[in-house]
């Protein structure tokens, strides 16, 4: 079952249908959230509609209905579908007009909220680990903003399947960036890098989560830019999203990374990363 709300109101699946000049469509002219439900709890809720928001200011979009009206459809949707586990997607775009490059005056926003069943990823996944390639970040600069415009993502996540990887983590003349829809950690001498957040990468909700976990377990962070080799010669390696949760890459272009297992620190911010889905709702 898909839960459809369009520009606040309930449609059928079916009947979910947008103008063919909308700029989602013509230009992908949009932002994007995804969600996760726990138990019927939302997790953090509140932080992807501030980075909505933030987003918003970035492209010059007027949000025209309202956060906390957005907040509401939300809540009401998960509750009509009755899902205690749920994914959340909210797509804003500028709406629809005649097609031209700047920016119309007077559209109004077409903004959709779709709920549907969350489909957890294999336990063995956290088990045992994953494995990824990597691949060259030919994306714009402004990766900071979550926009709707995602085929290179979509091309490096396709590269993974083909390899049979999980993901595909992007790289930038050598240095790490992100993955194709998470956040990149490594573990070295008990030391968590992540690339700081700035343009080149999206500030995942889940990339702050274990931040925050991090500085509660005690475990350094460093925001740094770090390499290829660096990644290559990591104790440990996971990769953070809304639906990915904490995943563990045990192998990345065919080398093994540490042990070739999920290592101590990894398993211990899943640990605690679980937990809070437990409690968490806000």
């Amino acid at each position: 079952m898909t839960v459809v709300y369009l520009n606040g109101k309930r449609v059928d699946y079916g009947d979910a249908k947008v103008s063919v000049e909308d700029r989602g469509f013509q230009f992908g002219d949009g932002l994007y959230e995804v969600v996760r439900v726990y138990g019927g709890r939302f997790f953090y809720l509140d932080r992807h509609l501030e980075r909505l928001k933030k987003g918003a200011r970035e492209i010059y979009l007027d949000l025209d209905f309202g956060l906390d009206e957005l907040k509401e459809v939300c809540r009401k949707a998960v509750l009509d579908g009755g899902f205690k586990d749920a994914s959340v997607y909210i797509q804003v775009t500028r709406g629809a007009a005649p097609r031209q490059h700047n920016f119309p005056a007077n559209t109004t926003c077409t903004w959709v909220v779709l709920v549907r069943e969350a489909k957890a990823q294999p336990q063995e996944y956290y088990e045992n680990g994953v494995s990824a390639i990597t691949v060259p970040d030919e994306r714009w600069m402004r990766c900071n903003i979550k926009s709707v415009q995602l085929i290179p993502n979509c091309i490096a996540k396709e590269k993974a399947k083909k390899a049979g990887a999980y993901e595909a983590i992007f790289h930038r003349g050598g240095v790490v960036t992100e993955a194709s829809s998470s956040n990149v950690f490594i573990v070295k001498n008990k030391r968590l890098f992540t690339h700081p957040a700035n343009n080149f990468i999206l500030h995942g909700i889940t990339r702050g989560v274990v931040l925050e976990i991090a500085e509660k377990l005690g475990v350094e962070v460093v925001e740094e830019n770090f390499t290829l080799d660096k990644l290559f010669d990591a104790d440990e390696v996971f990769v953070t999203g809304t639906m990915t949760e904490i995943m563990p890459i045990v192998k990345v272009d065919g080398k093994i990374i540490g042990d070739g297992v999920p290592g101590e620190v990894t398993r211990s911010i899943m640990k605690e990363f679980r937990e809070l889905t437990e409690t968490v709702d806000q």
